[in-house]
């Protein structure tokens, strides 16, 4: 068992919600996910709020993992894999605000780390990057039926390859 102490969160928009929480919650020292909404303008949006675009959010996931057994740059350097980080409002075929990317930080040292992996990371490319990386300012859980939605719904649509996450774990 995990000493909840040791803990540690980060929160990750990549897109659709469903398949970031799936790949994270593959990865080894991941010991929880939970998909919502981040980093809006309103107090408690529902889904159906979200995906007018204009509340602000982005769909986002909170991934509490141990350190002890895997490190924030890795998780990130994940998190690169499945994303396009030169796509504004986009990942796969979904569109709009609510689908942008970004690393939501709640603490200086998670920040510090986020930033050299984002520097590191732009090196690969020409243009510049447009993944968000600033501090959490709100999260609010998504509705039930969004929680481990690939679980229970294994067909459902998602823009991840989850073959990138078995050729590393």
């Amino acid at each position: 068992m995990t000493d909840s102490i040791t803990l540690r969160s980060i929160y990750l928009a990549g897109g659709c919600f469903w398949g970031v929480e799936e790949y994270f919650s593959r990865i080894p020292g991941v010991v929880a996910t939970e998909v919502g909404y981040a980093n809006g303008h309103t107090q408690d949006p529902s889904y159906q709020d979200v995906c007018t675009d204009t509340t602000g959010f982005a769909e986002t996931v909170h991934v509490t993992y141990d350190p002890a057994s895997v490190s924030l740059v890795t998780i990130l350097e994940h998190y690169f894999m499945i994303i396009d980080p030169l796509s504004l409002n986009r990942q796969g075929n979904d569109r709009g605000t609510q689908y942008r990317t970004g690393v939501y930080y709640v603490d200086e040292e998670s920040h510090e780390v986020a930033r050299q992996v984002f520097d590191n990371e732009q090196k690969r490319y020409q243009s510049p990057m447009v993944v968000e990386l600033e501090p959490l300012t709100c999260f609010f859980a998504a509705e039930e039926y969004h929680q481990d939605y690939l679980k229970k719904n294994p067909a459902g649509y998602c823009h991840i390859t989850f073959e990138t996450l078995s050729d590393l774990v």
